[in-house]
């Protein structure tokens, strides 16, 4: 939620947004209040920001030109200006993070990493070289933030030096007074009034001091913003970055998926060929002996009739339990909760499951699929190797990325804990999955338990939510 401050800038209502030095939450009581709060940290911001701005100016520009001196040697004047490149980065990331300390709304910082980098020095030079977040940060330490930095910086002085010596006036009269005959403020204002003008002076550069003070706050933030609207649109992150970075996700998403679901593949025809595939292999060798038998021995033949019909039987249990794993029918017939309790039931640990869903709520046919996955997975291991005596399945909606909503899965067993992700096996597994539909699965297993698999998979939109 977005309020408004007397300055009419945006305030985050959210404590995180005031920056990562701010440690406070937005403050309550009317608007001039909050201006008063936010004085000494933006008083301190405006009195250091221009010998801060200073210094990095001098360093910049004598690296800067300096490099572009000495390019006919390319290799020192590169360095050089990629010295400059770096040093200007140093300079801007420290003025958004003392605007932040402000209290400001907390700018997103530019997007730096880039895959050349990692391809050889010369890649490294291209990727430096080539990013504009650089070639900004270096125009705002050489020209901008010096210039309005000083110009911020005279004008808090100025003000500062008014509010002072106004207030003060009065003491500094009584101890200098101005000579007999001289020019005196009021004098000017009321030429022809029959009042004693030093104590009209003195009560008049005190309502001067009383007026520069009550708008000192009002001034220190509206300088303040000036430098926090400059930084959002030199200093932060452009929205290509968000969608650069939004691409690489889902590419990465997109390949944890196929990992995913190839191991998931593998496993069923590794599944089937030890369980059904064995058992018919079985079935077919104990039919064709007994047709042997039939005639000659029709009570063996009847034995291995007997041995092949609780063979197909077998088979078609595995076959129901690995349908089961996948999409079991009361899942599609009767919704997550009752294929998680039909789980439970089933299991060889006595489990018990929490439904904190809303009532009536609904989710798509893949998200609930994926959900019941991973829960039957994380019992399946739960069973095998835990040695746990108890599991409690929790589902439940917790709040995702943005507005959006995400359906929480929460497996915990009371068994020895120690368990982690291997590359290849059934966590690494479900962590892909979860990836490939945007999602996250996480692990928490020390060492004496309990162990505990959280998977957050993101719902489309509330609306999917009655």
């Amino acid at each position: 939620m977005i309020a408004t401050d007397l300055a009419g800038d945006p305030m985050a209502a959210d404590p995180k947004a005031a920056g990562p030095m701010s440690g406070s939450t937005t403050p309550r009581g009317n608007g001039y209040g909050r201006l008063w709060r936010r004085l000494p940290a933006e008083l301190v911001y405006l009195l250091i920001g221009f010998p801060i701005a200073l210094t990095g100016f001098g360093i910049v520009i004598t690296l800067f030109f300096t490099g572009i001196g000495t390019l006919v040697t390319f290799f020192i004047g590169v360095i050089l200006i990629i010295g400059a490149l770096y040093v200007a980065r140093g300079f801007g990331t420290l003025d958004v993070i003392l605007i932040e300390w402000t209290g400001r709304p907390a700018i997103p910082r530019p997007e730096w990493q880039d895959a050349r980098a990692a391809t050889g020095f010369f890649g490294w030079l291209r990727a430096v070289l080539g990013n504009g977040h650089y070639w900004l940060y270096l125009l705002h330490t050489m020209v901008v933030d010096f210039v309005v930095k000083t110009v911020t910086w005279t004008i808090t002085i100025a003000w500062l030096s008014i509010t002072v010596g106004g207030l003060t006036f009065w003491f500094w009269d009584m101890i200098a007074p101005v000579g007999v005959g001289d020019w005196r403020p009021s004098q000017w204002l009321l030429p022809n009034a029959a009042i004693d003008h030093q104590i009209a002076d003195r009560i008049l550069g005190m309502l001067v001091g009383v007026l520069f003070l009550a708008t000192l706050p009002i001034v220190t933030r509206g300088l303040t913003s000036l430098h926090w609207l400059i930084a959002r649109g030199i200093l932060g992150a452009w929205k290509s970055d968000a969608l650069q970075r939004e691409v690489v996700t889902l590419a990465a998403s997109r390949g944890a998926a196929h990992s995913a679901e190839g191991h998931s593949l593998r496993r069923l025809e590794r599944d089937i060929h030890d369980g059904p595939q064995q058992r018919l292999v079985r079935l077919q060798m104990d039919l064709a002996a007994a047709d042997r038998q039939l005639a000659t021995d029709p009570d063996q033949a009847r034995i291995l009739i007997a041995e092949a019909m609780q063979q197909s039987k077998d088979a078609l249990e595995e076959l129901r339990a690995l349908s089961r794993g996948f999409a079991p029918p009361i899942l599609l017939d009767r919704g997550l909760v009752a294929a998680l309790e039909s789980a439970a039931v089933r299991s060889t640990v006595p489990t018990r499951v929490v439904d904190e869903l809303p009532p009536g709520a609904e989710f798509a046919e893949e998200i609930e699929r994926n959900a019941y996955f991973v829960a039957s997975e994380a019992l399946t291991n739960a069973a095998k190797h835990s040695g746990a005596t108890e599991v409690e399945m929790v589902v439940s909606l917790v709040a995702g990325v943005g507005s959006d909503l995400a359906l929480s899965v929460t497996v915990t067993d009371n068994g020895i804990g120690g368990a982690f992700s291997i590359a290849g096996h059934g966590i690494a597994g479900l962590q892909g999955r979860m990836r490939g539909l945007g999602g996250t699965l996480e692990l928490s297993s020390p060492a004496g338990g309990p162990t505990v698999v959280t998977a957050n998979i993101p719902v489309a939109s509330p609306a999917s939510v009655p």
